[in-house]
């Protein structure tokens, strides 16, 4: 198949990296409309958060399996009704009047987000010659920086202005135009399709997969709000997850063609690689996670401010993605950027631990700025690492449980950061409290002083007015202790980034040829 040229690789590139991006929004659009959405259907704010867990859950299924599905069923074939799953699902969720209806709706919409995803990589990479796909990788990167960043931004002004079902009905001509130039523009690889009847389905690899990294996901993204093991459904799922992942390892090794490929991690590069990728998943999916709750619930920003501030310094990202893709196929050694992205990262966290109570949007932008230079330069050199050592047809193998590993490393950075903010600020509290005993000197005289305010601006009588002064207090000292939770939970992030870069004295450099350079970067495009 001839490789695009001009007017017909633009429209691959447009349609590739918008699919990309709107897939990725949706995963984080949903988190500023919780509120809205809650009390629209008549739920609590921790049955609604089931929206963002279903999605997970749907993600996480689906991202390992999406190489095997495009290679059965034909990749544009695959793409064409995982772009129209989407958007009818979109449009459902638009619609829906229940819980129930909203939720099943969302994972719908996840699988067939999370195969656009990975396949939008794919067709994208095959628009380049060999020699230019790490300026593919560096077009696709800015979406993959983008998407997470813009949600909360167009989240935050679609709620201010209008009502949450037009987060999801935006997908609609969107995917509809995708949709459209797929058809039209995209082009089937050679011998796409032909396979099928040849093609072994790994029926129970599937099914182990499913159960036991769909339970570990929804372990994760729930189990703070359900109390972890007191609650039954946790349990549960925990010994599902357990038996699962086992009963997955174990069969997958045993059978000659299986789903996912596990044989791979016996490659010490690799194996190291993923202990990296996890970290990296960890710290952007728990940054963008911890930084907007920071923002909107400490420091007074709306939902709008929270992701105009987060825009400018990401624009830095999308600059420096081609430009590191750039560098590395001319055989510079991706090691160094791992290291300084690393550092970068953990410089952010650091310096976002550090902000006072009464910083301005605008005061966040160097420690955004290093964030986003720090994941520009960690992106496709871990893709490069992650097949350093293996042999070309095990590429796409490596990469894809690269990528899953990704996906539960942010699961479990935002389970852990939800533990740890619940512990720390119990902590806090305490500490708080036990500064001010009842009774004591100090604790009357602001109580006098705030009651005197309230009598003399709103007449309110004295037994009021100091009822209303202590809930001041007691409000303040709920704001203090959560600002000292957050700025812990950015350390604490902090640690896992710096802890691992030692780990790099294990990873090893390869000099590829272009005909491995170009075999890697396909492989990370299909298994994406």
């Amino acid at each position: 198949m001839a490789t695009p040229k001009g007017f017909a690789r633009f429209i691959i590139v447009l349609t590739t990296v918008t699919a990309a991006v709107m897939e990725l929004i949706d995963t984080s659009i949903v988190n500023v409309a919780l509120n809205d959405m809650s009390g629209s259907l008549g739920v609590s704010i921790e049955d609604i958060s089931w929206v963002i867990t279903s999605y997970a859950i749907a993600n996480v299924i689906i991202i390992p399996l999406t190489g095997f599905l495009a290679e059965y069923f034909g990749r544009k074939n695959y793409y064409l009704v995982s772009m129209i799953i989407f958007t009818v699902a979109s449009y459902m969720c638009a619609q829906s009047t229940s819980l129930v209806e909203i939720i099943a709706w969302r994972f719908v919409q996840g699988i067939g987000g999370g195969a656009l995803l990975s396949t939008s990589q794919a067709i994208l990479f095959d628009a380049f010659e060999p020699k230019d796909r790490p300026i593919a990788s560096g077009l696709f990167g800015m979406g993959i920086v983008l998407g997470p960043t813009l949600g909360p931004t167009l989240g935050g002004y679609i709620i201010d202005h209008a009502s949450w079902p037009l987060i999801f009905m935006i997908n609609i001509p969107i995917g509809i135009v995708a949709t459209m130039l797929t058809f039209y523009f995209i082009e089937k690889k050679e011998g796409e399709g032909k396979k099928k009847k040849s093609i072994h389905i790994d029926y129970n690899g599937i099914l182990l997969l499913a159960a036991g990294i769909g339970c570990l996901q929804f372990v994760l993204e729930r189990g703070e709000a359900d109390d972890w093991f007191s609650s039954d459904a946790i349990r549960i799922c925990s010994v599902i997850a357990v038996l699962g992942i086992i009963g997955f390892i174990i069969y997958e090794l045993s059978i000659d063609e299986p789903a996912v490929n596990l044989r791979v991690l016996g490659n010490r590069n690799l194996a190291f690689t993923t202990i990296f990728t996890f970290v990296a998943g960890l710290g952007l999916f728990t940054s963008v996670f911890v930084y907007p709750i920071l923002a909107q619930r400490i420091l007074g920003f709306t939902a709008y401010e929270t992701g105009i501030s987060l825009l400018p310094p990401t624009l830095m990202a999308v600059i420096m993605l081609p430009i590191v893709g750039k560098i590395m196929s001319k055989g510079v050694s991706p090691i160094p950027f791992v290291v300084a992205g690393f550092l970068l990262f953990a410089a952010y966290s650091i310096l976002t631990s550090q902000v006072s109570p009464n910083v301005g949007k605008w005061d966040f932008f160097l420690p955004l700025l290093l964030r986003a230079v720090g994941i520009s330069m960690v992106q496709l050199p871990l893709i490069n690492q992650a097949v350093a050592g293996l042999q070309p047809k095990d590429y796409a193998a490596g990469i894809s449980l690269n990528n899953m590993i990704r996906q539960l490393g942010g699961a479990f950075g935002i389970a852990m950061a939800n533990n740890y903010i619940s512990h720390q600020y119990a902590q806090h509290r305490t500490d708080l409290v036990s500064n001010m005993p009842e009774g004591s000197p100090l604790l009357n005289q602001r109580v006098h002083t705030i009651a005197g305010g309230l009598m003399s601006k709103t007449g309110a009588s004295l037994q009021d007015a100091t009822h209303q002064a202590y809930g001041f207090i007691n409000a303040s000292v709920e704001r203090q202790s959560y600002y000292l939770a957050y700025l812990d939970t950015f350390r604490l992030v902090a640690i896992f980034f710096i802890l691992v870069i030692p780990l790099v004295a294990f990873l090893r450099v390869k000099k590829q040829s272009d005909a491995e350079k170009a075999a890697m970067m396909k492989a990370a495009s299909e298994a994406h």
